[in-house]
């Protein structure tokens, strides 16, 4: 049974149920706002993608495989565009990146996430990777956070 295995610390099988769970979390949050639609991956980029670019931001992402998500950038605008001026533009680094300032950025970019009320669960490391299904909650949660604004 799923409990035995549970108990028996199969990791991969715990992750597998965890990641489950925060999906259907995600895309209920989406399907609240959205037009009951499931939200598919397209409709999230094209929202961040179009919030991004009315706040004046010069960042974009393609898609979640998106190597540049890596810097954190897009995400830290985007929690910019939705509570402007909450970022305080010092502590992220641009341009030429090391692995320390990426590693930098996407925790800042994360403890701004949850500081708005994005609750994000993705953990920095997972935008510094490129994970593309935790990218996804990352920019999901957001979205779910953006379209309270009033």
């Amino acid at each position: 049974s799923h409990w035995a295995d549970l108990n028996d610390g199969n990791q991969t099988l715990t992750l597998a149920l965890v990641w489950q769970l925060m999906r259907r979390y995600t895309l209920n949050v989406l399907e609240d706002l959205g037009d009951g639609q499931k939200a598919n991956d397209d409709i999230i980029v094209n929202w961040v993608n179009r919030t991004l670019s009315e706040a004046g931001k010069s960042t974009s992402i393609q898609s979640f495989k998106d190597k540049t998500i890596s810097s954190s950038l897009a995400v830290v605008d985007l929690i910019d565009a939705i509570q402007p001026g909450c970022i305080n533009y010092d502590l992220v680094k641009s341009g030429n990146l090391t692995e320390d300032d990426k590693h930098n950025n996407a925790k800042y970019a994360v403890s701004m996430a949850r500081r708005i009320g994005a609750r994000v669960y993705a953990l920095p490391e997972d935008l510094v990777e490129v994970k593309p299904k935790m990218v996804m909650t990352v920019f999901a949660c957001l979205m779910g956070r953006g379209m309270k604004r009033v």
